[in-house]
């Protein structure tokens, strides 16, 4: 193999795929990157067996091949040269010589035999959507995935595909996030899988604001390839979740006494100053809704009192509902929209966040005494 790469080129691809690397594996493959160069094209591939992410960038080839290399030890080297321009030789005992202006590096690599076969997905299970928009749905959701790793099911974001649509669903159990798009083309399954948190914070660092993703599935898999400019393009492979995700749509209140339009951002900002005040112990902020006044309210005896005042279009009848001020700010962190809709019925009844756009959060009440 000896091919010649621009070092932004090369640069580019390795922080693609070296997140995916464990250094400390029992298996000495894994710390590697698989690199292929064929017609044109350096294939970069790392992998740490549930999740593999390749990236294509544009190479000259003199005589094509594939070896892997210590991935770390590449970037360290490559993202420390000074020219730019970069050849790379490997032997057939799989040693890397490489070469850029007076620099010269000899590198111990592996047989790519030994790298994990990578898998193939057939055609017909396929939907495309703009990365943006990808982008955006999970900014939306992957707040709420659960850590816990009892309810291994909730460690990842549900996706399902019917008609049209697509929706995407995450809960921890205390709060739930539900994002759906309209897709342009009708796909020709209908599909639902649960993608695990690692693949979901690849995805989050890889999609961009321009181009497409296809997505595919199969069984236990689930591919993401994010078509970019010219030659480059990455593809994530991620194993899914087994088991059944929950019935997520009885947790959604049908019906609500209350529906309270609030400016995002100054809920937000309240909300952090309140949240100051709180303690891990006792961290719940009070919302009391008045006529035309929402007061927001953190009272924690071995730290002090928060309370912030906003004035709002509001007639109800007068609530006193505690939240997470945490939970309750999520959302409001990722959200464009200016305002907000907050829906509740009473303190004991979960209170639902919405905006014009399709989305729905659902966050339930902490019980607290509601004695100032």
């Amino acid at each position: 193999m000896k091919i010649s790469i621009a070092k932004e080129e090369l640069i580019r691809g390795l922080q693609s795929v070296q997140n995916v690397v464990n250094p400390r594996t029992t298996l000495p493959v894994l710390s590697n990157v698989l690199l292929v160069a064929e017609e044109g094209k350096l294939v970069l591939t790392a992998t740490d067996l549930d999740v593999t992410v390749s990236c294509t960038v544009q190479a000259d080839i003199e005589e094509p091949g594939k070896v892997t290399l210590p991935a770390k030890k590449v970037f360290g080297i490559v993202r420390e040269l000074s020219t730019p321009e970069i050849e790379l030789v490997v032997d057939e005992k799989n040693v890397c010589s490489l070469h850029a202006g007076a620099s010269f590096f000899k590198i111990v690599g592996l047989s790519a035999n030994e790298f994990p076969p990578i898998a193939t997905f057939e055609e017909k299970n396929k939907i495309s959507i703009s990365q943006e928009c990808l982008r955006g749905m999970l900014k939306k959701t992957s707040y709420a995935v659960s850590s816990e790793e009892s309810r291994y099911v909730l460690n990842g974001i549900y996706l399902n595909i019917k008609e049209f649509k697509l929706t995407m669903v995450a809960t921890d159990g205390r709060r739930l996030a539900l994002v759906e798009e309209d897709l342009e083309e009708t796909p020709e399954v209908q599909a639902n899988f649960i993608v695990p948190t690692k693949a979901i914070n690849e995805l989050n660092r890889l999609l961009g604001e321009e181009g497409t993703v296809d997505v595919q599935f199969q069984d236990n898999q689930a591919s993401f390839y994010l078509h970019g400019e010219s030659q480059f393009s990455i593809m994530l492979i991620t194993k899914l979740i087994e088991g059944s995700y929950p019935n997520y749509s009885q947790v959604i209140p049908q019906k609500c006494k209350e529906r309270v339009p609030l400016v995002r951002e100054e809920l937000l900002q309240a909300l952090r100053r309140a949240e100051i005040m709180t303690s891990d112990k006792a961290h719940s902020v009070k919302f009391a809704f008045t006529q035309n006044n929402l007061q927001i309210t953190a009272n924690t005896p071995d730290v002090g009192e928060a309370r912030e005042n906003i004035a709002i279009n509001y007639s109800g009848e007068d609530i006193t509902v505690s939240f997470n001020p945490l939970y309750m700010m999520d959302p409001l962190k990722v959200l464009d929209d200016d305002e907000v809709f907050l829906e509740m019925s009473d303190e004991l009844s979960p209170g639902v966040i919405k905006v014009q756009t399709p989305f729905i959060y659902v966050i339930m009440p902490m019980r607290t005494n509601t004695s100032s």
